[in-house]
């Protein structure tokens, strides 16, 4: 189950603060802020999908990840390889390569980068 692009950028915050109490996550968005019960409402549904959960602090509570961030991004990124470009990878870097209008620079790192698993394997 996935999150919703609401419930992502309220994880976005999260993975970025690790740990944090619902003032703590509603300060982190820019104006105009949510309206707490929107954010209490995401979380919620954040939690029953187990992205989610926290402790309790006196009358509040502080939520953390239970997803770590890389993770999250490396289910989407091959989900995305899947849907969108046939399972493959090099279909993929050949779109991402062509595509992002990356400098020649950021493009001998990515070499670098492929060179360096090559020689892992």
């Amino acid at each position: 189950m996935s999150l919703s692009n609401s419930e992502e950028q309220l994880m976005q915050f999260l993975w970025k603060q690790k740990r944090a109490v619902m003032k703590e996550l509603i300060d982190a968005y820019p104006e105009p802020k949510p309206a707490s019960t929107t954010v209490a409402t995401l979380l919620k549904r954040m939690q029953d999908k187990g992205y989610v959960h926290y402790t309790q602090q006196g009358r509040a509570r502080e939520y953390y990840p239970l997803v770590n961030k890389k993770d999250y991004f490396a289910k989407h990124v091959n989900g995305l390889i899947k849907d969108f470009f046939n399972d493959s990878a090099t279909q993929f870097a050949s779109f991402f390569t062509q595509e992002a209008n990356l400098s020649k620079a950021e493009l001998e790192d990515l070499k670098n980068i492929i060179d360096q698993q090559i020689k892992k394997k």
